[in-house]
């Protein structure tokens, strides 16, 4: 194998990482989604080098899923991943999709492409997932949060490490760029590999409120602040350690909450009750805001039994026998 040439700086900072996050070196198999994009092509090609210069010895095996959206570009997309890993030699599993195209088309799509690389990961008895997550996806899920109504959970943006619970998997999901890797940073590794990556002209689409985040909104707060994607992303980092503060254990939490308990706690503790428990029965905070908080507050207030609060994800909250029963419909 011809000598190595001095070790970038997006794969150094890649290792400190690594380490930090405490991820496995041995003995393990890990999945790579990859799309054809800057981010996730950096992250693989990266993961890739960390392998040849002996940084570790997993079994890299990349995903990726064709949700058959853009047609051709889609089935280019997927051509251009198959070549990228055959001719390094790494392992590929592909998975197609005919994404639901009423309601959430992002979140339809989101879906089923974790639901593809859950099953992947389990298939190989992977400890985890790795996306291409970057800072900029940070700051842009921060705004759309505080734009939706989220509260604290949903601004403390996505965590470098979690499990995949919400998909019914104790697999990790793992965002290795997350924390340093801006997308400026994902492009310029690939330019100096001499690795062209695909662009999914969807990300041109101002349908879609992440685009109008992406190409309008962050702009304008840019002229106001030009350190404003670090800025919101440190911010959700500060947020998650406010979360974890008022964090309680699971062995702590009940099947049903007390009515005469809740009544008797401050608003802010009673919200932060509730929230506690809504995640830990739904297994997730995922699109839980503050106006199903409220709902179920509501509840708690009433003086009649049987009254209900809908959920995200068809879960409701039922005031029944003096205390809060959770539930699905």
């Amino acid at each position: 194998m011809a000598k190595l040439i001095k070790v970038h700086s997006f794969v150094r900072n890649l290792i400190t990482e690594w380490r930090r996050l405490d991820l496995p070196v041995a003995d393990a198999t890990v999945v790579i989604a990859v799309s054809g994009g800057a981010d996730s092509v950096s992250l693989l090609l990266a993961m890739h080098e960390m392998q040849q210069r002996n940084k570790h010895d997993l079994r890299l095996v990349a995903a990726h899923f064709n949700h058959r959206l853009r047609g051709a570009e889609s089935d280019a997309d997927e051509e251009y991943v198959r070549h990228l890993t055959s001719e390094r030699g790494i392992e590929l599993a592909v998975g197609h999709g005919n994404i639901e195209t009423s309601g959430n088309l992002e979140q339809n799509a989101r879906h089923a492409r974790y639901a593809f690389l859950t099953r992947t990961a389990e298939n190989l008895h992977a400890f985890g997932v790795l996306t291409g997550h970057t800072v900029n996806d940070q700051a842009e899920t921060f705004l759309m949060n505080l734009i939706r109504g989220s509260g604290v959970d949903g601004l403390s943006g996505m965590k470098a490490v979690r499990e995949l619970t919400d998909h019914g998997s104790r697999l990790l999901l793992v965002r290795p760029l997350l924390n340093w890797a801006k997308r400026g940073d994902t492009e310029q590794y690939c330019h100096d590999l001499g690795v062209e990556y695909r662009y999914d002209t969807m990300n041109e689409d101002t349908a879609f409120k992440r685009v109008r985040i992406r190409k309008v909104l962050l702009p304008l707060l840019e002229d106001m602040n030009p350190n404003i994607i670090e800025t919101l992303a440190n911010t959700a980092e500060l947020m998650q350690h406010a979360v974890a503060g008022n964090g309680i254990e699971t062995s702590e939490i009940p099947d049903a909450l007390d009515l005469k308990y809740l009544k008797g706690l401050e608003k802010d503790e009673l919200y932060r009750t509730l929230r506690n428990w809504l995640g830990h029965k739904r297994g997730t905070n995922r699109q839980l805001q503050l106006k199903h908080i409220q709902a179920v507050e509501r509840l708690v207030l009433s003086e009649k039994s049987g009254k209900v609060a809908e959920l995200p994800g068809g879960a409701s909250v039922v005031r029944s026998g003096g205390k809060l029963q959770f539930g699905h419909n």
